[in-house]
């Protein structure tokens, strides 16, 4: 009797044990499905509170608003044309300039950097990414802008500016501020953010890949382009778009030294708008009515933008991983 005694408080305990794994199992699975739900739920309720607010614009002005480049606060007449097309213009120049410097930076960290200066580098890259929007604008604003209106865009426009058809992007007056001078600042601004998400999915590649191609001959630039880049082109398309969604969404940064003008030109030296910048001046002293719906119209352009964004960028996964495996 003992004996059977002795054998069955074993098994009552694990079956007491069991029972409360499946609990923790249940609940766990519960809670984590709770977040993932949530995060749906708060983006639906974004994209209904802007169109709620966005609709009495859109139904004043229609599709038309997107195209129309007037915003005349007095006379109740808006367009976004000049903050969207001033908003895809900087985030394409800070693209063109952080995506190669920040690939050559993630490049030399990780095959080419002598051991003792990876950290300290790679610490400063960090540090960038931690400054805030704020101190680039007022960098840019009152450091940056001056030279750059002395310096640079004299150059660009004795260079660049001398190009036929080329040659307007960088003409007029010389004042340091605008569409250009925004987009350097952005370039600074998503760099750091780029570079870090590069380096670290650098790291992530077996070393064995690495040294296999060493081992047959390849140089640096021939590992980094069949191996390393292949085996990372999620996270670093990956890194390109969060830099690119930072770029599109940049607020105070852009308000100091794109110029805040609403006129729309091809020169690159002149001021414009951005929809951050747009939002960031006008919405606390927006009243009710036209303009108060254009800032919400804006907002929902610039949630669109984003979302066109983000999937062309699964597009390019999903046709560059088909192309991988048609390869194999």
């Amino acid at each position: 009797m003992d004996i059977l005694q002795s054998h069955s408080a074993p098994t009552q305990q694990a079956l007491r044990i069991a029972k409360l794994q499946r609990v923790q199992d249940f609940l766990f699975h519960a809670i984590t499905q709770f977040f993932a739900v949530s995060v749906l739920i708060a983006l639906v309720g974004i994209i209904i509170s802007l169109v709620i607010n966005a609709w009495p614009a859109l139904d004043k002005f229609g599709i038309g608003f997107f195209f129309t480049k007037e915003w005349d606060i007095i006379n109740g007449e808006f367009g976004g044309l000049i903050a969207i097309y001033g908003t895809i213009v900087t985030s394409l120049i800070a693209l063109l300039i952080a995506v190669p410097l920040s690939f050559g930076i993630a490049v030399f960290l990780t095959e080419l950097c002598p051991a003792p200066l990876k950290r300290p580098l790679g610490t400063a890259v960090e540090l960038l990414a931690a400054v805030p929007s704020i101190i680039y604008g007022m960098f840019g604003l009152f450091i940056f802008a001056p030279l750059f209106g002395e310096y640079i865009q004299p150059a660009l426009a004795a260079t660049l500016g001398q190009i036929p058809g080329l040659g307007i992007l960088f003409s007029g007056a010389f004042n340091g501020i605008g569409i250009l001078c925004a987009g350097l600042i952005l370039a600074m601004m998503i760099l750091p953010f780029i570079a870090s998400v590069m380096r670290d999915v650098f790291e992530i590649v077996p070393p064995v890949l690495k040294e296999s191609a060493y081992g047959i001959g390849c140089t640096t630039w021939e590992v980094v382009k069949n191996v390393v880049l292949p085996y990372t082109k999620a996270g670093v398309i990956g890194g390109i778009m969060l830099g690119l969604g930072r770029a599109l969404g940049e607020t105070m940064a852009v308000t100091f030294v794109i110029g805040n003008a609403h006129r729309l030109s091809p020169s690159l030296f002149a001021p414009g708008n951005s929809i951050a910048s747009t939002l960031a001046n006008e919405f606390g002293e927006a009243e009710l009515g036209a303009h108060y719906s254009s800032l919400f119209a804006l907002g929902l352009a610039l949630f669109v933008i984003t979302f066109i964004v983000l999937a062309v960028a699964k597009w390019m996964l999903m046709n560059m991983e088909k192309k991988q495996g048609l390869k194999t």
